[in-house]
This record gives C-alpha cells, structure tokens and sequence, in this order.
C-alpha cells in the first residue's frame, strides 16, 4: 500500500510540475533575450551568445529522469525516443516513462536511458554542468545508445550495422574523416546539430582542459564535424518538437538553445560571407532554398544586368561552374546536377566581387 501511495504521490508531483511548466512556458523568445547579437558576426557573436546563455541553473543527473517526460514526451504520452522514433511510419518499440526506464538489456526494445549526444568522455567524465545539461541529453534506447558509445556522428554508406529504425553505424563518408561513426535518421539530424553547436557556444572557451575527440578538440567541433553539423542543420530546419522542448528546457534550466531560437546565427558565426550577404541582399537573393532543380535570381532593380557572372561553390571552395547573365531580369540557375548539400553563390560584375549568398540542395 505504501509502494502504492508513493507511486500515486510522485504522479501527482510530476502533473502539478507538469501544470506549472507548460503553464508558464511561452511560445516566443523573452523579450530582449538576445539583446545586443545584431549585426556582429564569427567569434564576437559566439562571445556575446556564450554571456546570454551561460551560468545556467543545471539539474541533478537524477532529475532527468522526471525532466524527460516535460522535454520529451510524444502526444500520445510515450518517450520520444529519437534513436528509435520513426516519423509517419511503423515503430518498432515505444517506452512508457519511469517503468521502462534501463535497468538491464540484451537488445533493443528493452529500455530507455540518457544518451549524452556530446558523450561525457569527450570533456573528461560525470562533470557538472555538462554531464546533465539538458540540451545535449535526451532519452534513448539504451541498446542503441551502447552501439553508438562514444562515437562521432557521421555519414554512412556501408553499414556494420543498422538500427530498427535505420539509424547506423560504419565508417565515415563525408569528407575528412573516415573512422566508425553513427548516423541518426534524416529526420532528427538537425536536432542532434543544433545540440552540439549549442555547446561551443554555452562551454565557449571553457574546453582547454578537454580530452576531446576524434570530433572534437576542447569546446569546439573539428572542421570536418562542424561542416557537416551544419549541413544537417540546414538540411533537417528547427521542428515544432524542438521549439516546444528549447522552451521548456528554458523553464528548467533557465537557458535557451540559440540555433533552435535563431537558426540564422549558424551562417552568422561560421559562414565568413554572412557579413557579406547581409549587406548583399539588396542586390541579389535566390529562390526557392531548399531548390531541387532550378535556382531563381532575383536581382536588385539598380543592377545593371550586364556581364554578371554567376559563379557556384561547395563548402569546401571549390568552384563548381559559372554562368554569365547578359540582360535576364530574372536569370535562374540548373542545379540539378549537384548532388544534395550547402552551396555558395557569388556575384561578380565585370570580373569584380560584388556579393555573396548560400543556398540548399534538396
């Protein structure tokens, strides 16, 4: 009876939380949040959002436990379990949560535990804050989570092995690296992006001590990583799952995940034609972004349209052809040869740089 009665009373507390939280969560950024972010680019932004979101309240590992079910609970009241969650599709498991809480497993569909996507090794162990910040820990399969250990995320073709919801594990493709990693599905890439860009920015300049990775060194993400975050953080925008949860982590621990409020920060930071293309954009911008096929230019009306040349960039900088516009108002672009990715337009006129902008391919 007693068992009983604390089970009861421990519900109880987790719906008045549950009240409180959603009661007072708020489906805007607070006013003034980011107070002081315009119109600064590459480590000085960095700097002024690593003031606004560092110094958070961080919650006891055992607290997210009960934290999950506010951040991370379907609408059907089950465990958002991304490593085994298959948007508009068969699930092959779901978790209630506390009684399938790990606990022991042999396989997947056993339990779920908390997966630290910026796995606790990479900053040398169970150190507070990173070791419960929320915005790097989410409820995972704990059978999946053990597969992916403390491995990169990554690209994968050749798969050693896969996932009932085709997560997989394998060597590296994307350029740069090409040890073992783990690849998420399509659908929460972004999530899993936004997460570790927002710890080079909360842990900014805090990593010098660091063991880090073969993904990372201190703080930051290595060169090939950060690329590819931010590929999929282009690739996969910011969900309604994410808004919902950024905010509620905010009621938590009271900061806020600057790539899910303001994915733009993302080119502002680490896009070095950011400060270009801002100021460019009276004079060209493209259309549709994501585009399939065709990209569209629209160019400012004081343009004179003669000997503009088009040319297209991979993230890397390698050129990858050139188109020369003659007196096109609306000049568009074939790109349905480029495979699918992060691209970069420049403008010149006459031979000489004028602009610069980024556009995807779906």
């Amino acid at each position: 009876m007693q068992a009983i009665l604390k089970k009861s009373y421990t519900a109880f507390l987790l719906l008045i939380l549950l009240f409180v939280v959603q009661s007072t969560v708020i489906s805007q950024i607070p006013e003034g949040y980011y107070e002081g972010t315009q119109g600064i680019y590459g480590e000085e932004l960095k700097q002024a959002l690593h003031q606004i979101i560092k110094d958070h309240s961080p919650r006891t590992y055992s607290q997210l436990w009960q934290d999950f079910e506010l951040t991370d609970q379907k609408s059907n009241g089950k465990v958002w379990d991304m490593y085994s969650d298959v948007p508009d599709g068969v699930l092959p498991y779901e978790y209630n949560f506390f009684d399938d809480q790990c606990g022991n497993y042999s396989q997947e569909g056993d339990c779920y535990n908390r997966e630290h996507t910026w796995p606790s090794s990479w900053y040398g162990g169970n150190i507070m804050p990173m070791y419960s910040d929320l915005f790097i820990i989410v409820p995972t399969d704990g059978f999946v989570n053990m597969r992916r250990a403390n491995l990169p995320y990554g690209e994968v073709n050749n798969p050693t092995w896969v996932s009932a919801n085709g997560s997989k594990l394998g060597p590296n493709t994307s350029a740069g690296y090409n040890g073992l990693v783990f690849e998420p599905i399509d659908a929460y890439k972004g999530d899993f992006a936004r997460g570790l860009l927002y710890m080079t920015i909360r842990y900014y300049g805090l990593g010098d001590h660091w063991p880090g990775s073969d993904m990372t060194i201190g703080s930051e993400l290595l060169p090939w990583a950060l690329q590819l975050m931010l590929q999929w953080h282009a690739q996969d925008p910011v969900s309604e799952k994410e808004i919902d949860r950024n905010n509620v982590v905010y009621q938590l621990q009271g900061n806020r995940n600057p790539f899910i409020d303001h994915p733009v920060f993302a080119d502002h930071i680490w896009d070095e034609s950011a400060n270009i293309t801002e100021t460019a954009l009276p004079i060209f911008s493209v259309y549709p972004t994501p585009a399939s096929n065709v990209l569209y230019i629209n160019m400012n009306h004081t343009v004179v349209k003669k000997d503009i040349q088009l040319a297209i960039y991979d993230i890397r900088g390698n050129m990858l052809g050139n188109v020369l516009f003659g007196e096109d108002k609306n000049p568009a672009v074939e790109i349905s040869q480029l495979p699918p990715g992060i691209y970069f337009l420049h403008m010149l006129i006459n031979k000489q740089f004028k602009a610069a902008t980024k556009f995807i391919k779906n």
